[in-house]
């Protein structure tokens, strides 16, 4: 099968409907019937703007999360169709892939 691989990057600290953003993309994900996502917890990184997030003592809150998934063309366009209905702005990337099951 033939599709997307997309990833988004986003903080814990962000949040969409009273949830995570992360865990409501994923939530997202489902209601649409992808077959799968995961999501990533990183310990460091720094964003767009040059700001440093950290999984640390100080600041648990701002720790780097990743979600992803392999999309078939429709689910990914009616993911992001979903993500641009609630105007979020979260960055992505997005590569073609092939995915399967072994046998």
């Amino acid at each position: 099968m033939h599709g997307y691989l997309i990833t988004f990057f986003t903080q814990k600290n962000r949040e969409q409907d009273g949830m995570p953003l992360a865990d409501w993309i994923i939530e997202e994900a489902r209601k649409i019937g992808v077959r799968g996502a995961t999501l990533f917890s990183g310990q460091e990184g720094f964003g767009h703007d040059g700001r440093f997030h950290s999984d640390n003592y100080f600041d648990f809150e701002d720790k780097p999360q990743l979600v992803t998934m392999a999309l078939t063309h429709d689910e990914c366009d009616c993911l992001l169709s979903r993500l641009q209905a609630k105007q979020l702005r979260i960055f992505y990337t997005k590569s073609r892939v092939e995915f399967g099951f072994t046998s």
